[in-house]
């Protein structure tokens, strides 16, 4: 294994295996909210001297050894199972090679041949975790130990094998501040009904505001939900951008009024309200998820409890200050403090071989 150059090896570093999902690169060149926090978290862990062995498919693009299970991504087949099968026993047979102390894995069916190593496994829970994919987490028992990415997503799930939480981060120096900002709002994410962007559109227009959405449209229920849904509400208020690429993102996170986020599902953190807050953008959402861990409530943004709420704060955010919005990041989501708190959370792991226990809550990084 390598670590980043100049880095030497600390004396107490750790051999991680870090096994990414298959649909995108590591770092993502466009949409792809776990391949950017996974990129982090490399990055992080590398300049602390670990030594960082990642699994993935694609290209090379973080500092780690790098072992591909496809050459390019199969993101036209995202939905298909086959993929994350195949994907998953590739990575197994790959990490057996590897010297390891702990193997950690953001894939959906990656744990499933957790029970076969010598090594712990730990799981990020990047979804929901009241339904399906919970039920799916406890069938695995005792073989993973899981770390939830709020308070919110622990608390629909809290017999699970929890050794923690920690919240997911930015590199915030990486996003560009902007103080001054231009007067239309702006939605960005994934075209998906639970996203909210006709929801956000019908804010913006209610505020007077004009909106810019970009997002990811590539599934076919992306397509039939933006038919339905997006088309017959865009207008010269309402602009359909397309997907923007990290560079495309950072410009209009920075330039917007605010960041539009009004969730219709319990979503358990929701990578681009730091973004946009990093930026000094504050961010307007629904009390959904980890809303209120994340946006400080008349200060980096508003949370309301109804739609009918939110044109109303579309117009309030306009005097809130960007400064305290990028501080905000800094101080509680940036890579550095994800980093310490994977670190934490790995010795325990591995001091405990996976078995979580009491008063684990230690953990859970400050919310604000």
């Amino acid at each position: 294994m390598i670590a980043v150059t100049g880095v030497p090896r600390r004396r107490d570093a750790m051999r991680i295996v870090m096994v990414a999902p298959p649909w995108y690169d590591v770092p993502p060149r466009g949409y792809g909210g776990i391949e950017s926090m996974l990129a982090e978290l490399v990055a992080g862990l590398s300049r602390r001297g670990h030594d960082i062995t990642l699994i993935g498919a694609g290209r090379a693009g973080t500092s780690a050894r790098f072992l591909a299970t496809y050459a390019e991504p199969p993101s036209e087949r995202i939905g298909e199972p086959m993929p994350e099968v195949l994907h998953a026993a590739k990575a197994y047979a790959l990490a057996v090679d590897v010297d390891a102390d702990i193997v950690h894995d953001h894939s959906l069916a990656g744990p499933l041949s957790a029970a076969a190593r010598a090594v712990p496994t730990l799981v990020t829970c990047h979804g929901e975790v009241n339904g399906e994919l919970g039920e799916y987490y406890r069938a695995l028992g005792p073989a993973v130990s899981t770390v939830a990415i709020s308070e919110a997503q622990r608390r629909l799930a809290p017999d699970l094998t929890w050794a923690g939480v920690v919240h997911n981060a930015v590199e915030t120096e990486s996003f560009p501040f902007g103080e001054r900002k231009e007067d239309w709002v702006l939605w960005l994410g994934r075209l998906n009904e639970d996203k909210g962007a006709h929801l956000a559109i019908d804010a913006a227009r209610a505020a007077g505001r004009r909106i810019l959405l970009a997002g990811k449209l590539t599934e076919q229920a992306e397509h039939d939900y933006f038919e339905r849904e997006v088309r017959p509400r865009l207008g010269p208020d309402a602009e359909y951008l397309g997907q923007a690429d990290a560079s495309r993102k950072r410009e209009l996170l920075a330039a917007a009024r605010c960041l539009l986020f009004p969730i219709r599902w319990e979503e358990p953190f929701g990578m681009v309200m730091i973004e946009a807050m990093a930026c000094g953008t504050p961010v307007v959402a629904l009390n959904r998820g980890a809303v209120p861990e994340v946006v400080v409530d008349g200060v980096t943004g508003f949370v309301r409890n109804e739609v009918e709420e939110l044109p109303e704060a579309v117009e309030a955010a306009g005097a809130l200050d960007p400064r305290a919005c990028r501080f905000h990041v800094a101080e509680n989501f940036d890579v550095e403090v994800m980093t310490a708190g994977y670190e934490r959370v790995y010795r325990r792991v591995i001091t405990t071989s996976a078995e979580p226990e009491e008063g684990t809550r230690d953990l859970a990084l400050p919310v604000t």
